[in-house]
């Protein structure tokens, strides 16, 4: 039976329990994911209005992260860029938070 996360807070295909390395093949683009947990977008703003006050459960919900705030959506961005750039051609099987240590607090 699979656990449930909150929406906005699940790591994703991180707990589906599949290796990307398995998934690379010689010759082929590396296989690399990111984890985004709290990031300031749109989707999870609604989502926070699910559980009251979308601004205090902000509030609440950065207590949990280690950098005490939501990620902003040009910070994702910005760890996409790299991944999928020159930089990170040697980087495959990895997935990546992208959450202010929130993932290793869980």
């Amino acid at each position: 039976m699979r656990t449930r996360c909150h929406p906005g807070s699940c790591p994703g295909p991180a707990r589906g329990g599949e290796d990307t390395r398995q998934r690379t093949q010689p010759g082929q683009a590396p296989v690399n994911g990111l984890l985004p947990v709290r990031i300031a977008a749109d989707r999870v703003r609604e989502l926070n209005a699910l559980r009251g006050d979308p601004d205090e459960v902000r509030a609440r919900l950065s207590e949990h992260i280690p950098l005490r705030r939501y990620g902003e959506p040009e910070e994702f961005g910005w760890a996409a860029a790299f991944v999928l750039s020159p930089a990170a051609s040697h980087i495959t099987g990895a997935m990546i938070p992208v959450d202010g240590g929130a993932i290793s607090s869980i």
